[in-house]
């Protein structure tokens, strides 16, 4: 069992990864900041924070990253902003998490892995669950904004698989996060007569960037050799639960019955995988 030290930690980093959910949707439904400057935001104070945690191991941000990754990075950052000007908290994370999950599944089975049995059951379950989410209903999410949060899952799953070599995680992270600063300034150029800013529109956007992204981050970097792979994926499905739940009680957002289906079939397929990739092994040494 993990100690009560990366609990604390693994606790902390979750709660950080459902609070960009809400500070995104706070700051897009409740101020006057546009989605492109909230973006920009995230990006240069997570940068930032990040850049400064990297400098106290005494080591420059530079070193680490890669540019297709600060791309994947960016276009996460920026379709998860815009898709937020639509999405309830709780409707955008458990998207978001779903398609990362799912666009990682996808990239295995191109490399030649496999999914049999259980696996193959919770992997058609979970993708059924996302495909349900977007049919036309009365409580279903704008087409929109859903299409942008699974287009920001689906690059945040492949930055995931472009950062799995990167020795030293915090390192990779900060030298991504410094580049994507170039993608999210041309696209303020582009939109500029668009951009729009307010006080607390910045508040969020900082706190998004530098303590749900930055701050987040190191936590969870931190917890990761305390916990194995599987717990490691495993306890990340609580962020869309502990998302809607933030979304419902501060900002008065409903948890319709067909979010909470939909959660159970995402959610549970996704476990489904996971505990399959648990028993193989075992089952290879019988």
């Amino acid at each position: 069992m993990p100690s009560t030290r990366t609990l604390s930690l693994t606790g902390l980093a979750m709660i950080a990864f459902a609070g960009n959910s809400l500070l995104c949707r706070l700051a897009l439904k409740a101020t006057s900041i546009d989605a492109v400057s909230f973006t920009g935001i995230r990006i240069f104070s997570g940068a930032l924070v990040l850049a400064l945690l990297l400098k106290l191991r005494r080591r420059v941000a530079g070193e680490g990253g890669n540019w297709r990754a600060a791309a994947a990075l960016f276009v996460y950052a920026a379709a998860f902003s815009y898709a937020y000007v639509q999405l309830d908290a709780g409707t955008g994370a458990l998207l978001l998490f779903g398609a990362v999950q799912v666009t990682m599944i996808l990239v295995g089975l191109l490399r030649g892995e496999s999914l049999r049995g259980q696996a193959l059951v919770g992997f058609l379950l979970a993708l059924g669950g996302l495909l349900v989410q977007l049919l036309p209903s009365a409580s279903a999410p704008p087409l929109a904004g859903a299409l942008l949060m699974l287009l920001s899952g689906v690059a945040w799953g492949l930055y995931s698989l472009l950062g799995r070599k990167g020795r030293d995680p915090l390192a990779t992270t900060t030298g991504n996060f410094v580049r994507a600063i170039a993608f999210a300034a041309v696209l303020a150029l582009l939109f500029h007569a668009d951009l729009r800013l307010d006080t607390p529109g910045i508040v969020y956007a900082v706190l998004s960037g530098a303590v749900a992204s930055g701050i987040g981050y190191a936590i969870w970097y931190s917890a990761l050799p305390g916990l194995s792979a599987i717990q490691g994926a495993s306890v990340q499905l609580s962020v869309p639960i502990l998302a809607a739940l933030s979304g419902a009680v501060l900002l008065g957002e409903a948890i319709s019955l067909r979010l909470a289906l939909v959660s159970l079939a995402v959610l549970g397929g996704i476990a489904l995988i996971l505990l399959a990739k648990v028993r193989a092994p075992v089952a290879g040494r019988a």
